[in-house]
């Protein structure tokens, strides 16, 4: 069986991210794994937030078109999300909002997530490591019929979690996100 191509996507943009540090530690074990792994930044897909009326007049922002086809490209898929108020930022759901209404020709509504494998992880400072966040992002991607594993990782006391490489520095932790590579690799495998 063909090892999946697996796209890593953290939600955050902030200088110093403990997320866009966890997405950088998954993705090197995606490597280390032997698959393609790609790592994209949301910045890099720059959309207005979603309105309907803006859609209906100017149509979905080519970004959020390429947005699609790059997580069409791959079988697998990892979002690392931080927690703003109990739930996920404002950029990454404005992401799948615009995502969600992409629609080729030949496709049905939604498509990006169907066909593929999700998995889902938070770094956050708080003992809770981003779970409500999580909570909130697995309701999201399902309500887009997206396949998300049931593993997830939430990383806890994130501010106090990588060496001075960005490393996790706790052998649970590096296990726990080690076992979610594998689970989003597997089912991956398994959907192709």
């Amino acid at each position: 069986m063909s090892a999946p191509r697996i796209l890593v996507i953290p939600g955050s943009l902030r200088t110093g991210s403990h997320n866009a540090k966890l997405a950088s530690v998954a993705a090197y074990e995606f490597a280390q794994a032997g698959v393609d792994v790609t790592r994209i930044s949301l910045g890099d897909f720059p959309l207005p937030i979603y309105d309907g009326d803006l859609q209906a007049k100017s149509g979905v922002p080519k970004h959020a078109v390429n947005l699609k086809r790059m997580i069409g490209a791959h079988q697998g898929v990892l979002i690392v999300t931080p927690e703003y108020n109990a739930s996920v930022p404002p950029l990454l759901k404005n992401a799948i909002d615009w995502v969600s209404r992409v629609q080729d020709p030949h496709e049905t509504r939604g498509e990006a997530f169907r066909g593929r494998a999700f998995a889902i992880a938070a770094a956050s400072q708080s003992r809770l490591g981003g779970a409500r966040a999580l909570g909130a992002l697995r309701l999201i991607l399902a309500a887009c019929h997206a396949n998300v594993i049931a593993g997830q990782l939430a990383l806890s006391f994130a501010d106090e979690a990588y060496d001075d490489m960005d490393r996790l520095k706790n052998q649970a932790d590096g296990d726990a996100l080690r076992e979610l590579v594998r689970q989003l690799i597997d089912v991956s495998q398994r959907m192709m």
